[in-house]
């Protein structure tokens, strides 16, 4: 993926799923922030609901990304989905809100756009046993992937190191 950098000088793509809760407030008050500075700002996330007619309301751009909230099959065609809408969006950052738009999108990514994951939450303390144990092994791979990550909380930091 070959990013020009003066397309993709000013645009951020934000990529979340969920669409409700604290990662939707934190989603909308990024959109109108960034909005508000000059970025251009596209969002991908699941369609339908409010946090996409919200976005739109506040001027930025939402792509459809039909994700489900967990990992499962449906993953390999969820990242080739949002690897698409990266490659037209052509993004100067990719921000991934929660541990399944931050797995997708640093699959899809890979070190090639500068990334930031909010974890929202981690991964590995939302299960237990062996899948925790494979969210965690994730999450140490796919740290690699991510120029900065950004917790809500101090003891997020401190679980996430």
């Amino acid at each position: 993926m070959h990013l020009a950098p003066t397309a993709a000088r000013s645009r951020v793509l934000h990529v979340t799923q969920p669409v409700d809760g604290g990662v939707a407030r934190v989603v909308t008050d990024l959109t109108r922030a960034q909005l508000a500075a000059g970025l251009r700002v596209t969002v991908a996330c699941p369609d339908g609901g409010p946090l996409a007619v919200g976005l739109r309301a506040l001027g930025a751009d939402v792509r459809h990304w039909p994700a489900t909230r967990s990992p499962g099959p449906a993953l390999a065609a969820e990242v080739r989905r949002l690897a698409r809408v990266i490659e037209d969006v052509r993004p100067a950052l990719v921000h991934a809100h929660s541990a399944k738009a931050g797995l997708a999108a640093r699959l899809a990514v890979r070190g090639r756009v500068p990334t930031v994951f909010q974890p929202h939450a981690w991964s590995f303390e939302a299960v237990g046993g062996a899948a925790a144990r494979l969210a965690l092994g994730w999450e140490r791979l796919g740290a690699r992937w991510a120029a900065r990550t950004v917790c809500v909380s101090e003891a997020e930091r401190l679980r996430g190191e």
